[in-house]
């Protein structure tokens, strides 16, 4: 298995692949400091050129380098017929690059997954649950929200000199945040159209924005709401659902899931597992990966279903830049090609 990227999430997952017992893990990154410190820390082969890479001919490839270069890296990696596991988001763009992957992917008939982490969290998956049974009847609405102040993200590193902060290299809570819109699509289903203000509104030294919010119309009716940010000092996850006969709530940094029956009139809580450490929902979703690898799961985010996900991402920025209410427009696939995604974009002009 050959993991390309070895920053923080590139190193978190080399870790867990041998703790589930990957035998042979070749890591590439243009930084040899990086290199060494990996070989010094696990029993892995490190290369220094990709060409080295591809010569030891690896089937899966774990692509974690800045998100500029996912679908670079993917669709080398993919011409040669191996299986992709491609960090969030997809990429920072919609252009043929991403349409010539997922074409060469189904016609190799490879194994790919997104790594969407917060859908392997029990909390998320309590709150999917009670929306699949019903619980709280009909969704109206949810209301997600995440903010981390950036220079605590990865201390001892220079955040302006990070991913996050480079617009060239894909960086903006819009794209970094593409959990929340993962999340809210996971629950309340299809986007159709977006409303996003966004912008750097702080302090700090970045090109990118730090601040937004997105308000999302799904095809179903509901009616969605995210706010990120690069800003807040102590770091916040929280989502509520709302539905007619019900309300959820999820807190991260307090680890519960609570909702309410208006049947019953009173409120329920769970907590997290007993014991339960942020790594577990990055070990769960690379043990479905390798699951997925031997055919006994499907995945839950293959590359189709990120590239939905980075529509609404990038109509959201496009709302922003624009002033205007961006519609994604439903169409019929291909016969030919039955899992590309069936949306476009189009601009309306309205008062945002």
């Amino acid at each position: 298995m050959l993991v390309m990227g070895c920053g923080s999430i590139g190193t978190r997952h080399i870790q867990n692949l041998l703790a589930l017992g990957v035998g042979r893990i070749i890591a590439y990154d243009p930084r040899p400091d990086r290199l060494r410190e990996l070989q010094a820390r696990f029993p892995i082969e490190i290369v220094e050129r990709l060409e080295q890479a591809w010569a030891a001919q690896p089937t899966v490839a774990v692509i974690t380098a800045p998100t500029s270069l996912h679908v670079p890296l993917a669709f080398e990696a993919a011409k040669r017929g191996m299986h992709l596991f491609i960090e969030k988001p997809l990429s920072d763009r919609l252009d043929d690059a991403v349409d010539r992957l997922i074409e060469t992917v189904h016609r190799q008939q490879l194994v790919t997954l997104v790594g969407c982490n917060f859908r392997f969290h029990p909390g998320v998956r309590r709150l999917k649950a009670l929306c699949q049974e019903g619980v709280l009847g009909r969704l109206i609405a949810a209301r997600l929200e995440r903010g981390q102040y950036l220079p605590d993200w990865h201390p001892g590193e220079d955040y302006r000199e990070g991913y996050s902060a480079r617009r060239q290299l894909g960086g903006g809570t819009l794209l970094d945040d593409i959990h929340e819109l993962d999340a809210i699509r996971w629950l309340l289903g299809e986007v159709e159209s977006v409303v996003c203000f966004a912008g750097k509104l702080s302090r700090l030294e970045i090109e990118t924005e730090d601040t937004a919010e997105i308000l999302l119309r799904f095809r179903s009716g509901a009616i969605g709401e995210i706010h990120t940010d690069y800003v807040q000092r102590v770091y916040s996850r929280t989502c509520q659902v709302i539905g007619e006969d019900g309300t959820a709530r999820w807190d991260y940094t307090e680890g519960t899931v609570r909702w309410y029956s208006a049947a019953a009139r009173e409120w329920t809580a769970i907590s997290n597992p007993p014991g339960w450490q942020p790594n577990d929902m990055y070990v769960e979703e690379m043990r479905h990966f390798l699951t997925c690898l031997v055919g006994e799961e499907e995945p839950l985010v293959d590359v189709v279903e990120g590239r939905r996900t980075l529509e609404v991402a990038l109509a959201a920025k496009a709302s922003a830049e624009t002033s205007t209410v961006v519609a994604l427009r439903c169409r019929a696939p291909n016969a030919d090609r039955e899992q590309r995604p069936a949306a476009a974009v189009t601009v309306t002009r309205g008062s945002g």
